[in-house]
């Protein structure tokens, strides 16, 4: 089951980094930005979380928590989350639980070779736990700052 616009997001409970076990309703009166990436400490997924950590105060104060995930294990995402200087937790999702919750695992090429991965996309969850928007095959320039516009908007509508 996938998640829909405007439906409730399944409660999920995950390993985050910083020994952090996390529930989807832990967050429950924040807005929860939850983005995915292929590969941790690689150019385009270290630019993504770049833009949200530079971008972290501002997503403060639209009351939006940042959570990036990838297929990594634990000490990768620690890893990248340590060189980068993130500021906000990353998701180990091993087992690809919430990546199929997300429906994020996709058949792509790369080199004339065909696997299974994720596609780089990013959901905003409003204040109730309801999915409030959604972009799929995501191009990394810009695309922090159109989350921003977003959670902004959700938060003033709030």
């Amino acid at each position: 089951m996938s998640v829909t616009i405007g439906q409730r997001v399944e409660d999920f409970t995950a390993t985050g980094t910083g020994d952090t076990v996390l529930s989807l309703s832990d967050f429950r009166g924040k807005q929860v930005v939850v983005y995915f990436y292929p590969k941790a400490s690689t150019p385009g997924c270290t630019t993504e979380g770049g833009d949200f950590r530079d971008r972290k105060a501002d997503f403060d104060q639209a009351n939006t928590v940042i959570l990036g995930v990838s297929r990594d294990g634990l000490q990768a995402q620690e890893n990248f989350k340590a060189k980068q200087g993130f500021n906000f937790t990353l998701v180990s999702d091993k087992d690809e639980a919430l990546c199929r919750r997300f429906d994020v695992i996709k058949l792509k090429k790369m080199y004339g070779k065909e696997s299974l991965g994720i596609e780089r996309s990013t959901f905003l969850i409003d204040t109730q736990g309801n999915l409030a928007r959604e972009w799929r095959g995501v191009k990394v320039p810009g695309h922090v700052d159109e989350v921003l516009t977003a959670a902004r908007e959700l938060h003033a509508a709030s």
